[in-house]
């Protein structure tokens, strides 16, 4: 139970929440949704973020918004076009559960195993690691398991595969073993394991910063994942105790200003570092998850409060029925520093308005307990 007092209240964040779908359901038609006609993960982190305004409110303006996107790209053969080589792709089909639960049409669930047949051909490093992308070869991307993990667990409770979220489990491990910095507790955002990369380190293979959104989408599949898997074993137990590390060690970089956090999560004291949206966002979601399962200790609550009254205040601009997130870091591969801090930033990019979208939603349903 709430132990911090905050002017958030559930009608407020329900209200930004609703408004900023709405923002960008009256500029785009679903198939207009950036990149326009494509299977692509931007438009599902954003539709994922509707999906539960949608449950919230049973307001079917919503739903029918989110089928609406897929059935523009899916036929009712369930064929669709989508890149086979990347992990990317699998994270849009995370949506077609529940829309096949909804509308029992099987088309979407052909699309869910044409999606999971890209794990028996995505190339691997010499652990078993899945490759980010054909084009990344040897590289393990933080993003990659949020990327895979929670559509493929959602997808073995669908299809009783259960050997798929021991694979799941699995990645995620490699990545604590390869990425983790010992002095910050954090992951780094790439790893060649032929330590050939320009951004690589010689000896560990790692890229050598911590870019906030990939940090984000690191403990945002933590807390999906284990939220997915549910209460049966299957080899979750250390996954509790490892969100409440990466949130202690997440928490000590929160701007004690605004209540946000940086592009490169460790160096806010650089003048040309920056606050960033996305990531904060994410950082939230996150923490507001772990409150509510009781993951971590209440004393957090004033980090979530805080920090989403920093987003409201510094990232988002209200005017009347229109809400706009700014300071949305654009589409970032693996570099060095120079190459984040010179990263442009977007408003109402998805990325971002997908992930203020879920950091309102978890407070939301954590405001209820």
């Amino acid at each position: 139970m709430m132990n911090h007092t905050t002017h958030l209240t559930k009608e407020k964040v329900l209200e930004v929440a609703e408004k900023s779908c709405r923002t960008l359901m009256e500029k785009y038609t679903p198939a207009e949704l950036p990149p326009a006609m494509r299977f692509h993960y931007h438009q599902s982190v954003f539709l994922m973020g509707m999906l539960q305004v949608w449950e919230a409110t049973g307001n079917a303006e919503y739903f029918d918004y989110i089928k609406g996107y897929y059935d523009e790209l899916i036929d009712n053969e369930g064929n669709f076009v989508y890149e086979r080589d990347q992990l990317d792709s699998i994270q849009v089909g995370i949506l077609l559960f529940k829309l096949y639960e909804e509308t029992g049409h099987e088309k979407y669930m052909i699309a869910a195993r044409k999606l999971r047949s890209i794990i028996d051909t995505v190339n691997r490093t010499s652990e078993n690691g899945f490759w980010h992308k054909d084009k990344y070869p040897y590289q393990m991307w933080l993003d990659g398991l949020y990327m895979a993990g929670p559509f493929l667990v959602k997808y073995a409770n669908q299809f009783h595969e259960k050997d798929l979220i021991s694979l799941v489990l699995y990645q995620e491990k490699l990545m604590r073993k390869h990425m983790t910095d010992l002095e910050t507790g954090l992951l780094y955002h790439a790893w060649d394991e032929k330590k050939i990369q320009p951004w690589a380190n010689p000896e560990t293979g790692c890229s050598p910063e911590f870019w906030g959104r990939s940090v984000g989408w690191y403990g945002t599949a933590l807390i999906d994942i284990l939220e997915a898997i549910g209460d049966t074993y299957q080899g979750q137990e250390e996954l509790p105790g490892e969100i409440a590390k990466y949130i202690e060690n997440v928490v000590r970089f929160q701007d004690e200003e605004s209540g946000l956090w940086y592009q490169m999560v460790d160096k806010g004291d650089q003048e040309d570092n920056w606050l960033e949206s996305s990531s904060s966002s994410l950082y939230l979601y996150t923490m507001a998850k772990a409150l509510q399962h009781g993951y971590i200790d209440e004393k957090y609550e004033e980090n979530l409060f805080k920090g989403f009254e920093g987003l409201l205040e510094h990232m988002t601009e209200e005017n009347g029925d229109k809400l706009h997130v700014k300071g949305i870091c654009i589409g970032t591969s693996a570099g060095l520093y120079d190459y984040y801090v010179n990263r442009p930033t977007s408003i109402d990019d998805l990325h971002g308005v997908g992930a203020f979208l879920f950091a309102a939603m978890s407070l939301y349903d954590y405001l209820e307990v």
